[in-house]
């Protein structure tokens, strides 16, 4: 293990100190797939290139251009080399590898009116991902490219070259709905960084993406939608360097965790070891936010820290620094705890764990670029940009669960506002079964009212039959009033719609009260008096009388009292009646019983005078 990492920091080495690198890079890539011609009909590998903003989540098809003059697509193109109209097709310019960076390939086909491009390689090797290039004077027209750009095969390159010299249409689709995983509705991303603020237009863009990317990154984390962490890549010197003046200057904790020069200028400024510290400062803070419940403060310590603490301006000190974490309510005590001290001679939990999270597992791969973005253990590729990073994290969403933010205007359009999207829906409740997604529109029947509609979504959704009435009331009548509650509908697995007693009317649009009253319904009794009320009636009665629901009658409270009391009396006498007379029935029955059955045993003792008319209990034969 200790060989392996050696390995891997000597290879982190050589990529700071000299550019290049022969570690475990990971091409992330995406199909290509071509629909004409015929003989080209299949689906194809291709390398996302590390610029420009590549569509994850969602499909572009175009036709390919292959310029006859300028192949590699190093100059402007100052003809008409693509006309743009309304309604016409997209078009993917194909260039050739080599004589300039890939970037001015890219942002000549984009001015030229390009969709995409398609960079062949020069050369029969595996693909290769196309980066930013390494001199960056005179590169800001890199921030500005906002096309995808994809590497292809030499021999598809060659292929599509014969198919264009033939006259044919040749037909492709790009499709990034499969380059990043989206297998739940939680996204899982890192952002590997650093705080050096002085290696020019990359570290100026990094800083410029933190800032515009806290608000959107802070709202994510806050409402469960992602889990962020922040990762730092340190190299360690090899030991037989550990005495030497450049790792002294770049390296903490004798050697184990270094970071290059920020200026690369050994004489003058901060040095790596500077930027060591306070990447330390950084991972702990978050760890201790983190452990807080608010790992989200980590954005504004850092975008707090760039502005009042920067290289450029001489202020990146400790003091500084903790002025920024005091200033955001974070325990200083546990942030220096965790840092422990960088001139000892031992290992710092914190930063070993970087290191040992830089080696990819799996698909992902060596962390080697700074900065890099991981979402749900893909590498991204692409312009570090608010939009095409907000793109990408809402593209590791499963589909249907992405959070309100990927389906803004600023990410992606509304499509169920244009016809519905062609789905299923009930104008009268306003039910639909569009549902707008990052990776378009979905027609898939609703949920309303806790119950799952059901249909194919594009022409027929329907509620189950029961219970019907709890979706829209089954498109019945229903009103309150008087804190009464009335509904025209009724779970019978029937479709119709009826009044419920006491209204009249079609059942689905109205249901009016029922005058029982006017219509001498109610209340007919001799000296009653009826009261219309909504949906039923009251009846009462005049003077001193007592009005009987049961009787549908009339009666004088003295006479309903008397009469009351003579029924309550009545019923009380018969009942001891019935009781005494139950009780004498009881007691003659059982007199006789046991009199009879005391003679027969008697008899058998001694003669009694009327002894053969008393039949023996109990004996089954002589004794």
């Amino acid at each position: 293990m200790r060989g392996e990492k050696l390995g891997f920091v000597i290879c982190v080495w050589f990529l700071f100190m000299y550019g290049s690198c022969l570690c475990s890079f990971v091409v992330e890539k995406n199909s290509l797939k071509i629909t004409s011609p015929e003989n080209l009909r299949d689906t194809y590998e291709c390398a996302i290139g590390n610029f420009g903003v590549p569509r994850y989540g969602g499909t572009l098809s175009g036709v390919v251009l292959y310029p006859k003059t300028d192949q590699t697509a190093c100059n402007n193109f100052t003809d008409d080399l693509i006309t743009k109209k309304p309604g016409s097709i997209p078009v993917f310019l194909l260039a050739d590898r080599g004589d300039c960076y890939f970037t001015f390939k890219a942002w000549n086909a984009q001015n030229a009116g390009a969709s995409a491009i398609l960079v062949a390689d020069d050369r029969p090797e595996h693909l290769i991902t196309m980066d930013l290039p390494k001199e960056e004077t005179g590169a800001d027209y890199v921030q500005n490219i906002t096309i995808p750009s994809l590497l292809i095969s030499n021999s598809l390159g060659v292929s599509i070259k014969k198919a264009l010299e033939n006259n044919d249409l040749v037909f492709v689709n790009l499709d990034w709905r499969e380059a990043l995983p989206h297998p739940d509705e939680r996204v899982e991303y890192e952002f590997w960084t650093n705080s050096n603020d002085e290696c020019g237009p990359k570290c100026d863009t990094q800083i410029d993406f933190v800032k515009s990317f806290k608000g959107v990154a802070q709202t994510l984390e806050k409402k469960g939608y992602t889990r962020f962490t922040p990762h730092y890549i340190t190299w360690f010197c090899p030991e037989e360097y550990v005495s030497s003046t450049k790792c002294k200057s770049q390296c903490i904790n004798h050697g184990r965790y270094c970071a290059p020069d920020p200026e690369q200028d050994f004489s003058k400024g901060y040095e790596g070891k500077d930027v060591v510290e306070q990447n330390l400062r950084n991972a702990c803070f978050y760890k201790v936010a983190n452990e807080s419940g608010k790992p989200w403060v980590w954005w504004d310590f850092v975008t707090d820290f760039a502005t009042n603490c920067s290289m450029k301006a001489n202020k990146s000190t400790k003091d500084c620094a903790d002025e920024v974490i005091k200033s955001l309510g974070v325990d200083l005590k546990k942030i220096e705890d965790c840092m422990g001290d960088p001139e000892a001679d031992a290992e710092n939990e914190v930063l070993k764990a970087e290191q040992q999270a830089q080696i990819g597992k799996g698909v992902r791969g060596d962390v080697t670029i700074l900065p890099t973005l991981v979402i749900n253990n893909r590498q991204y590729r692409g312009k570090l940009d608010k939009k095409a990073v907000l793109k990408a994290i809402c593209s590791g969403f499963e589909e249907t669960t992405e959070p309100p933010i990927c389906l803004s205007h600023e990410v992606e359009t509304n499509e169920c506002l244009n016809n519905n999207g062609e789905c299923w829906m009930d104008t009268v409740a306003n039910i639909t079964a569009c549902k707008d997604t990052f990776r378009g529109r979905v027609c898939e029947c609703p949920i309303v009212g806790g119950v799952k509609f059901v249909g194919d979504g594009y022409k027929h959704c329907e509620a189950p039959r029961a219970p019907r009435c709890q979706v829209n009331n089954g498109g019945c009548w229903k009103s309150t009033k008087d804190a009464r509650n009335y509904s025209a509908c009724i779970d019978d697995h029937t479709e119709g719609c009826k009044c419920p007693p006491g209204f009249k009317g079609d059942g689905v649009n109205n249901c009016n009260d029922i005058d029982e009253c006017k219509e001498k319904t109610a209340c007919q009794c001799p000296n009653c008096k009826c009261k219309n009320t909504w949906g039923s009636y009251e009846c009462s009665c005049s003077g001193n009388l007592l009005y009987f629901k049961e009787h549908n009658t009339c009666l004088s409270k003295d006479v309903a009292t008397n009469s009351g009391w003579g029924f309550a009396w009545a019923v009380v006498l018969g009942v001891v009646v019935i009781g005494v007379v139950g009780y004498t029935f009881y007691k003659y029955r059982v007199r006789r019983y046991m009199d009879s059955e005391i003679r027969a045993i008697m008899a058998q003792y001694m003669p009694l005078g009327n002894e053969g008319d008393i039949p023996v209990h109990g004996s089954h034969g002589d004794i």
